[in-house]
Protein backbone atom coordinates (compact mmCIF):
# COMPACT_ATOMS: atom_id res chain seq x y z
CA UNK A 1 0.00 0.00 0.00
CA UNK A 2 1.27 4.03 -0.48
CA UNK A 3 3.31 5.56 1.95
CA UNK A 4 0.79 8.69 2.36
CA UNK A 5 3.14 12.41 2.88
CA UNK A 6 1.37 14.93 4.37
CA UNK A 7 1.32 17.78 2.10
CA UNK A 8 0.39 21.37 3.66
CA UNK A 9 2.67 24.26 4.63
CA UNK A 10 0.83 24.81 7.78
CA UNK A 11 2.33 20.56 8.46
CA UNK A 12 6.21 22.22 7.52
CA UNK A 13 5.72 24.86 9.79
CA UNK A 14 4.63 22.68 12.60
CA UNK A 15 7.37 19.91 11.66
CA UNK A 16 10.50 22.60 11.74
CA UNK A 17 9.19 23.79 15.01
CA UNK A 18 8.70 19.90 16.85
CA UNK A 19 12.39 19.26 15.44
CA UNK A 20 13.68 22.34 17.25
CA UNK A 21 15.69 21.31 20.01
CA UNK A 22 14.72 24.88 21.93
CA UNK A 23 11.19 24.06 21.87
CA UNK A 24 9.47 24.10 25.51
CA UNK A 25 7.22 21.20 26.52
CA UNK A 26 4.57 22.87 26.58
CA UNK A 27 4.73 24.10 23.19
CA UNK A 28 5.85 20.94 21.66
CA UNK A 29 2.30 19.77 22.80
CA UNK A 30 0.22 21.90 21.09
CA UNK A 31 2.23 21.84 17.79
CA UNK A 32 1.65 17.73 18.37
CA UNK A 33 -1.61 18.60 18.69
CA UNK A 34 -1.65 20.76 15.48
CA UNK A 35 0.44 18.22 13.24
CA UNK A 36 -2.21 15.05 14.82
CA UNK A 37 -5.06 16.72 13.84
CA UNK A 38 -3.98 17.60 10.33
CA UNK A 39 -3.39 13.53 10.05
CA UNK A 40 -6.29 12.55 11.32
CA UNK A 41 -8.20 14.77 8.80
CA UNK A 42 -5.65 13.07 5.76
CA UNK A 43 -6.33 9.67 7.20
CA UNK A 44 -9.88 9.51 6.92
CA UNK A 45 -10.23 11.36 3.96
CA UNK A 46 -11.30 8.01 2.47
CA UNK A 47 -13.77 6.69 5.26
CA UNK A 48 -17.09 5.73 3.41
CA UNK A 49 -20.77 6.87 4.36
CA UNK A 50 -23.90 5.84 4.43
CA UNK A 51 -27.49 7.87 3.31
CA UNK A 52 -29.44 8.71 6.13
CA UNK A 53 -32.73 10.88 6.16
CA UNK A 54 -32.53 14.20 7.97
CA UNK A 55 -34.92 16.97 8.58
CA UNK A 56 -33.30 20.41 8.29
CA UNK A 57 -35.49 23.46 9.59
CA UNK A 58 -37.15 24.13 6.08
CA UNK A 59 -37.21 20.62 4.35
CA UNK A 60 -36.72 16.91 4.63
CA UNK A 61 -33.41 16.02 2.65
CA UNK A 62 -30.94 12.83 2.45
CA UNK A 63 -27.45 13.52 3.94
CA UNK A 64 -24.12 11.36 4.84
CA UNK A 65 -22.89 10.15 8.05
CA UNK A 66 -19.92 7.43 8.69
CA UNK A 67 -20.82 4.21 7.58
CA UNK A 68 -19.02 2.41 10.41
CA UNK A 69 -17.40 3.10 13.71
CA UNK A 70 -14.09 4.28 13.88
CA UNK A 71 -11.73 3.10 16.86
CA UNK A 72 -7.73 4.02 17.35
CA UNK A 73 -4.89 2.32 19.44
CA UNK A 74 -2.36 4.91 20.29
CA UNK A 75 0.85 2.95 21.00
CA UNK A 76 1.63 3.61 24.71
CA UNK A 77 3.01 5.88 25.56
CA UNK A 78 4.23 8.26 22.99
CA UNK A 79 1.11 7.70 20.95
CA UNK A 80 -1.47 9.12 23.14
CA UNK A 81 0.22 12.55 22.36
CA UNK A 82 -1.48 12.03 19.02
CA UNK A 83 -4.79 10.77 20.36
CA UNK A 84 -6.61 14.03 22.04
CA UNK A 85 -7.24 15.25 18.12
CA UNK A 86 -8.69 12.24 17.00
CA UNK A 87 -11.07 12.33 19.82
CA UNK A 88 -11.97 16.02 19.20
CA UNK A 89 -12.86 15.22 15.74
CA UNK A 90 -14.89 12.04 16.23
CA UNK A 91 -16.25 12.16 19.67
CA UNK A 92 -17.83 8.79 19.02
CA UNK A 93 -14.33 7.22 18.45
CA UNK A 94 -13.53 4.45 20.16
CA UNK A 95 -9.86 4.07 21.67
CA UNK A 96 -7.69 0.65 22.38
CA UNK A 97 -4.55 0.25 23.61
CA UNK A 98 -1.23 -1.28 22.95
CA UNK A 99 1.89 -1.09 25.35
CA UNK A 100 5.55 -1.17 23.16
CA UNK A 101 8.90 -0.36 24.89
CA UNK A 102 11.78 -0.73 22.80
CA UNK A 103 15.00 -2.59 24.60
CA UNK A 104 17.60 0.56 23.94
CA UNK A 105 20.50 -2.10 23.90
CA UNK A 106 18.52 -4.17 20.63
CA UNK A 107 16.12 -1.82 19.77
CA UNK A 108 13.69 -4.70 19.67
CA UNK A 109 10.18 -4.00 20.63
CA UNK A 110 8.64 -5.80 23.80
CA UNK A 111 4.51 -5.89 24.09
CA UNK A 112 3.31 -5.06 28.00
CA UNK A 113 0.04 -3.97 27.74
CA UNK A 114 -2.94 -4.45 24.79
CA UNK A 115 -6.64 -3.90 25.49
CA UNK A 116 -8.24 -3.22 22.30
CA UNK A 117 -12.46 -2.60 21.84
CA UNK A 118 -14.20 -4.77 19.62
CA UNK A 119 -12.48 -4.07 15.78
CA UNK A 120 -14.24 -7.02 13.40
CA UNK A 121 -16.88 -3.63 12.00
CA UNK A 122 -14.76 -0.98 12.66
CA UNK A 123 -12.02 1.12 10.97
CA UNK A 124 -8.61 0.99 12.61
CA UNK A 125 -6.49 3.54 13.16
CA UNK A 126 -2.71 2.64 15.02
CA UNK A 127 -0.96 5.97 16.49
CA UNK A 128 2.80 6.29 16.94
CA UNK A 129 4.25 9.14 16.36
CA UNK A 130 7.53 7.63 15.46
CA UNK A 131 8.34 5.41 12.63
CA UNK A 132 11.88 3.94 13.31
CA UNK A 133 12.43 0.78 12.71
CA UNK A 134 9.29 -0.76 11.90
CA UNK A 135 9.25 -3.11 14.45
CA UNK A 136 6.66 -1.49 16.70
CA UNK A 137 4.26 -0.61 14.33
CA UNK A 138 4.70 -4.28 12.71
CA UNK A 139 4.11 -6.00 16.07
CA UNK A 140 1.04 -3.65 17.07
CA UNK A 141 -0.79 -4.40 13.42
CA UNK A 142 -0.44 -7.94 13.81
CA UNK A 143 -2.04 -7.87 17.54
CA UNK A 144 -4.77 -5.55 16.02
CA UNK A 145 -5.31 -7.86 13.14
CA UNK A 146 -5.30 -10.74 15.29
CA UNK A 147 -7.84 -9.05 17.15
CA UNK A 148 -10.38 -9.03 14.22
CA UNK A 149 -9.45 -5.95 12.33
CA UNK A 150 -9.47 -6.25 8.71
CA UNK A 151 -6.89 -5.01 6.62
CA UNK A 152 -9.18 -2.77 4.16
CA UNK A 153 -9.90 -1.05 7.21
CA UNK A 154 -6.84 -0.70 8.97
CA UNK A 155 -4.12 2.65 8.88
CA UNK A 156 -0.51 3.58 10.79
CA UNK A 157 -0.70 7.23 11.32
CA UNK A 158 2.77 8.56 12.22
CA UNK A 159 4.55 12.12 12.53
CA UNK A 160 8.37 11.29 11.47
CA UNK A 161 8.92 8.06 9.30
CA UNK A 162 12.21 6.81 7.98
CA UNK A 163 13.18 4.86 5.27
CA UNK A 164 14.10 1.90 7.09
CA UNK A 165 10.95 1.76 9.13
CA UNK A 166 8.30 1.80 6.29
CA UNK A 167 10.14 -0.76 4.51
CA UNK A 168 9.75 -3.03 7.32
CA UNK A 169 6.06 -2.17 8.23
CA UNK A 170 5.13 -2.96 3.99
CA UNK A 171 7.13 -5.60 4.05
CA UNK A 172 5.00 -7.44 7.34
CA UNK A 173 2.16 -5.47 6.33
CA UNK A 174 1.85 -4.73 2.89
CA UNK A 175 -2.25 -4.43 2.46
CA UNK A 176 -1.58 -1.19 5.19
CA UNK A 177 -1.54 2.16 4.31
CA UNK A 178 1.10 4.18 6.22
CA UNK A 179 0.30 7.98 6.76
CA UNK A 180 3.07 10.42 7.95
CA UNK A 181 3.37 14.25 8.29
CA UNK A 182 7.18 14.05 6.86
CA UNK A 183 9.69 10.81 5.65
CA UNK A 184 13.00 11.35 6.73
CA UNK A 185 16.57 10.81 5.92
CA UNK A 186 17.58 7.06 7.83
CA UNK A 187 18.31 6.02 10.99
CA UNK A 188 21.59 6.10 12.77
CA UNK A 189 23.52 3.39 14.83
CA UNK A 190 21.27 4.09 17.78
CA UNK A 191 18.11 3.42 15.20
CA UNK A 192 16.95 6.97 16.25
CA UNK A 193 15.58 9.05 12.79
CA UNK A 194 17.79 11.64 11.28
CA UNK A 195 17.28 14.57 10.86
CA UNK A 196 14.08 13.03 13.64
CA UNK A 197 13.06 15.14 16.80
CA UNK A 198 14.82 13.43 19.30
CA UNK A 199 12.68 10.91 21.88
CA UNK A 200 8.97 12.07 21.29
CA UNK A 201 7.80 10.98 24.36
CA UNK A 202 10.45 12.53 26.48
CA UNK A 203 9.78 16.34 24.33
CA UNK A 204 6.19 15.88 24.86
CA UNK A 205 6.02 14.95 29.03
CA UNK A 206 9.84 16.15 30.15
Amino acid sequence: MPLHILQHPLATHVITHLRDVHTKPATFRTLAYQISQLLAIEATRGLPTRPKPIQTPLEPITGQVLAQPLVIVPILRAGLGMMTPFLDLFPDVSVGYIGLERDERTAIARSYYCKLPPLADAHVLVLDPMLATGGSAAQAISLVKDAGARSVALSFVCIVSAPEGVATLEAAHPDVPIYTATHDRQLNAQKYILPGLGDFGDRLYT
